[in-house]
């Protein structure tokens, strides 16, 4: 089904990227220090914002590096994974699995919000998320 386009958004926007650090804390704070980052305590961080369309809501961006042996990015053998902000996650991966997508079976809900997986064609995993109530509107 490559050829087919869907016909209301999926993705809405960029969640978040994330990657492996052979010294988490040290890597975090360089970009602390050397490019302004505004690292919090569990380290990384999140970059607030506004829809362009409809500024009632709001956004969050989140940049993190990860310790060099985690295994949250498995199966992919990757040392990074993007988040994806998506609208209805459930629709959506049971959308992607009837068109041949591989979509992994475990998912995680909490107060941040649903969160689901996918691999794409090269392997890599692609982490869906469909944020809470709360973040989608002030």
């Amino acid at each position: 089904m490559a050829d087919a386009k869907p016909t209301s958004p999926r993705v809405t926007g960029l969640g978040g990227i994330f990657f492996k650090a052979q010294d988490q804390a040290t890597l975090s704070a360089w970009y602390r220090d050397r490019l302004g980052l505004p690292v919090e305590d569990w380290g990384g961080c999140s970059f607030k914002w506004r829809e362009d369309q409809d500024p009632s809501r709001k956004g969050t961006t989140a940049w993190s590096a990860f310790p060099a042996d985690t295994t949250y990015f498995e199966p992919s053998k990757q040392p990074f994974m993007m988040n994806f902000r998506v609208a209805n996650l459930d629709q959506l991966l049971s959308d992607l699995a009837a068109e041949g997508v591989q979509v992994l079976p475990n998912r995680e809900e909490s107060e941040f919000g649903k969160f689901g997986w996918v691999i794409d064609p090269e392997g890599n995993k692609v982490e869906l998320w469909e944020p809470p109530v709360s973040e989608q509107a002030d």
